[in-house]
């Protein structure tokens, strides 16, 4: 799916995140698997990430970026009717986090889900978003990307161990007088899907369920490295702009490795590239609205600048987001 948006302008007007406070670095990693700060800085980039502790679920983690998200924006929780929360790792099945979310900070009117992209899930749910509000169904969304990954990770395993990290990030959408989203790109690849998948965690019955992460690294390096390129050559074609044009680029924060293989490809400069890997790890959800919130801190995230997000992840997914930023965001990390 590729489109250029059209009608009244959507834009983002508030932005938060937040991220657990223990830290765990490699070299603590070290005493749990077999591994060593080198390694994993050389081939990941990551030198530390957070992770929940024991009685923290996606919620508790969410909540606190949401309610950043309505504040930067000046807005009241009751004038919410959309919330889309965008993870892997809901509290429970059901109710949804979603739910759970709107009924805490009291938003009455909002029709509330939860949405699963992968790592994509952001890029997914903006996107969906947008549609609802360019329709007239909604007039406020909060958009919420966030994901709790060590409740779900074989902690003898390193090579999946080492990658993740848990947070979340939130956005505010809503009608501006100009710019906002120009356009989006989205796919998915469902053959690719059992090169990073989660047995055990539904329907479908295994002989001996493990609800673990399982991957396929090198074949979801190899996807990673070629989408995050091809999508982000689409959605600049589709909306009639080059990569000369790109001010900020916000790619998924997955692995040092693939977002520079994708900067150079596309030809973007290493000092409008937002890089935060080595402090987060790879958050899925939370890795785009947590790498926006850096930017909005060094001061990057002016209006007028055009801003580009593309991720990728389980499903196999991907997608792009083309954005001319038009509210000044600051000061909204965690």
């Amino acid at each position: 799916m590729i489109a250029r948006t059209n009608g009244t302008p959507i834009s983002i007007t508030g932005l938060g995140c937040h991220v657990p406070e223990r830290v765990l670095d490699n070299a603590e990693l070290s005493t749990i698997v077999d591994t060593n700060d080198e390694w994993i800085v050389e081939r990941t980039g990551i030198r530390e990430r957070r992770i929940a502790a024991e009685d923290e679920a996606l919620t508790d983690i969410c909540l606190p970026a949401a309610r950043r998200a309505l504040e930067m924006a000046g807005a009241d929780p009751a004038s919410i009717d959309l919330l889309i929360v965008a993870t892997v790792t809901p509290d429970m099945a059901f109710p949804s986090s979603s739910a759970l979310i709107a009924d805490t900070l009291g938003m009455p009117h909002a029709a509330a889900y939860d949405l699963s992209a992968g790592c994509t899930g952001f890029v997914y749910a903006i996107a969906q978003a947008h549609g609802m509000l360019s329709a007239g169904l909604a007039k406020r969304a909060l958009v919420v990307g966030g994901d709790v990954l060590s409740t779900i990770l074989d902690w003898t395993d390193r090579s999946t161990l080492v990658l993740f990290g848990d947070g979340a990030g939130a956005v505010v959408m809503e009608p501006v007088a100009r710019g906002g989203f120009l356009g989006f790109e989205l796919g998915a690849d469902g053959g690719g899907g059992a090169n990073l998948w989660l047995p055990g965690s539904g329907s479908r019955k295994f002989a001996e369920p493990e609800k673990y992460v399982k991957m396929n690294g090198r074949e979801v390096f190899k996807f990673a490295t070629r989408v995050m390129v091809s999508s982000a050559e689409a959605i600049l074609g589709e909306c009639g702009r080059t990569v000369a044009d790109i001010d900020v680029y916000v790619p998924h924060q997955a692995n040092v490795r693939i977002i520079d293989h994708a900067a150079k490809k596309l030809g973007i400069p290493q000092e409008k590239t937002v890089v935060n890997v080595e402090k987060y790890g790879n958050t899925s959800s939370g890795s785009i609205p947590l790498a926006l919130a850096d930017a909005a801190d060094d001061g990057r995230l002016v209006p007028g600048k055009l801003v580009l997000l593309t991720g990728m992840g389980a499903g196999l997914t991907w997608g792009s987001a083309l954005i001319e930023w038009t509210h000044p965001t600051t000061g909204a990390a965690a």
